[in-house]
């Protein structure tokens, strides 16, 4: 059954003409007579008696128009319901991150797209690395922040920012009255080292990282199940920290000290190329303007 049967059904019903309902449905006669010997068919039920001057509606047809009016007007209401749906999803921005803090710079820079332009609505994720790869090539978010070295190879990458890779040690240490630090003063410092999973960095950063941990006792590694985690103990003063200086992870308490001998890590946004809307192009350029205030506070 299909909805051009129930229409050509209801017309010849309304006109009890077979060639008036063609010109309403703007199909030729056969293709109407056709429809209807289609539905009697599905039935098993005449729904008309027809002669060479007359059509009249049966016992069943008569039955069979409140449903096939219902049946129509369900449909249309589903297709209405499904079209503003599919709109209210275009409307829908979403965006991954992996911690808090990171979601801090996103959340400043919806701020900014919500004054100029307020027809979006955000949905943020906040999730491991690997999951919001997942989330993006499934069209699931928009955006993701990430290094380069991570962006999924699939998506497009647009670099925020050059960040450099430091040694985030608490205030009141005395590591925190260098300007710079080289991997030696790191090795020779008696202080913990707080430490989280190898896939929640990027490589460079795991080289260092792992460098100090052959340097150490297990006793004085603090192993953090997030980043979050790893910045609590740090400004706590109980460790400090390798990390990438990525816009806005700056927590109270803690210093970040730039390590002598390594180069910046390209840090940016991947977007899939289909997926690139008015919305989302105007959110990666405020987002471009915020990492650059960021980065230089």
């Amino acid at each position: 059954m299909n909805t051009t049967q129930l229409e050509c059904f209801l017309a010849v019903a309304n006109t009890l003409n077979f060639s008036r309902a063609a010109e309403q449905l703007r199909l030729t006669q056969p293709a109407v007579s056709h429809q209807i010997n289609s539905l009697e068919d599905e039935l098993g039920v005449r729904l008309f008696k027809r002669t060479s001057k007359s059509v009249r509606l049966t016992q069943e047809g008569y039955l069979y128009i409140q449903y096939a009016g219902e049946i129509l007007r369900l449909f249309n209401v589903s297709k209405g319901r499904l079209r503003e749906s599919s709109e209210e999803q275009q409307r829908i921005l979403g965006i991954g991150c992996r911690n808090s803090l990171e979601l801090r710079l996103l959340t400043q820079s919806v701020q900014e797209l919500r004054r100029q332009d307020d027809s979006f609505v955000p949905a943020f994720r906040v999730v491991p690395h690997d999951s919001l790869e997942n989330l993006l090539l499934d069209g699931e978010i928009q955006l993701m922040p990430t290094f380069r070295e991570s962006a999924p190879k699939r998506a497009v990458y647009r670099e925020l920012s050059l960040c450099p890779i430091v040694c985030a040690v608490p205030e009141d240490c005395p590591l925190a009255e260098h300007e710079s630090l080289s991997q030696h003063e790191l090795s020779e410092s008696s202080m913990r080292l707080a430490i989280s999973r190898p896939n929640a960095m990027p490589r460079p950063v795991t080289a260092v990282q792992n460098a100090l941990i052959s340097a150490r006792d297990s006793g004085d590694i603090i192993f953090c199940d997030s980043f979050e985690i790893q910045s609590a103990v740090v400004a706590a003063g109980f460790a400090i920290a390798v990390i990438t200086q990525t816009p806005g992870i700056q927590v109270t308490g803690v210093r970040y000290i730039p390590i002598e001998g390594l180069e910046c890590m390209s840090y940016g946004a991947a977007y899939m190329a289909d997926e690139l809307t008015p919305t989302l192009r105007h959110f990666l350029q405020i987002l471009a303007a915020r990492a650059e205030i960021e980065s230089k506070l």
